[in-house]
């Protein structure tokens, strides 16, 4: 991996990342970034925000490694579960931080479009990090999405939504999440080579 130029798409959840939000952290951060900017933050669609992230995807040609969090994560799972080959094989693997349980009984009602979600593995590595006092997803439904979607499941303690509101801002451990991702998509490649 380190031989070929991989970009970073950060993949926001509701609402989006505010400037003190560990994701805008990252893309002012890591080298190639972007973000997948949605029309709508507030009261998200999911058929505007898979297109969004497949137009994001489809716009640069390089390797990608998506960063998503939250309904983000969800939306990584849609696109996934319905994208071509070709964009599908640009994507070298995804962290997925908190992700958010759109079926829970307590979700906010602008979230509901996004259930059900998709439960097939994803087609690229992934890592997923939860928390076990996350009110958007339980420590054992993100292990459940994890063990769904294939991923590598980290879950932490007392570290909430992983978000502003839960104290992280830069987030900077999240690295550790990362580069253990890019470890295992680069023993992957080495596996096919």
């Amino acid at each position: 991996m380190r031989s070929e130029s991989i970009r970073y798409l950060i993949v926001p959840g509701w609402q989006g990342s505010p400037d003190d939000h560990w994701q805008s952290h990252w893309q002012r951060t890591l080298p190639n970034s972007s973000r997948v900017e949605q029309a709508d933050w507030l009261t998200p669609r999911r058929d505007d925000w898979v297109a969004e992230l497949e137009r994001s995807v489809a716009s640069d040609a390089r390797p990608v490694v998506l960063v998503a969090h939250s309904l983000g994560c969800v939306t990584v799972a849609h696109w996934a579960a319905q994208a071509p080959q070709k964009l599908l094989r640009q994507v070298r693997g995804a962290l997925l931080v908190a992700p958010a349980d759109v079926q829970r009984g307590n979700c906010p009602e602008a979230l509901r479009n996004f259930a059900p979600i998709p439960r097939q593995p994803l087609p690229f590595a992934s890592l997923l990090v939860g928390s076990d006092n996350d009110t958007a997803a339980s420590a054992a439904r993100a292990v459940e999405l994890g063990r769904d979607w294939g991923s590598e499941t980290a879950i932490l303690a007392g570290a909430g939504h992983i978000n502003v509101k839960s104290g992280h801002h830069r987030w900077e451990q999240g690295f550790a999440y990362l580069y253990r991702l890019q470890n295992r998509i680069e023993q992957n490649a080495r596996k096919r080579a």
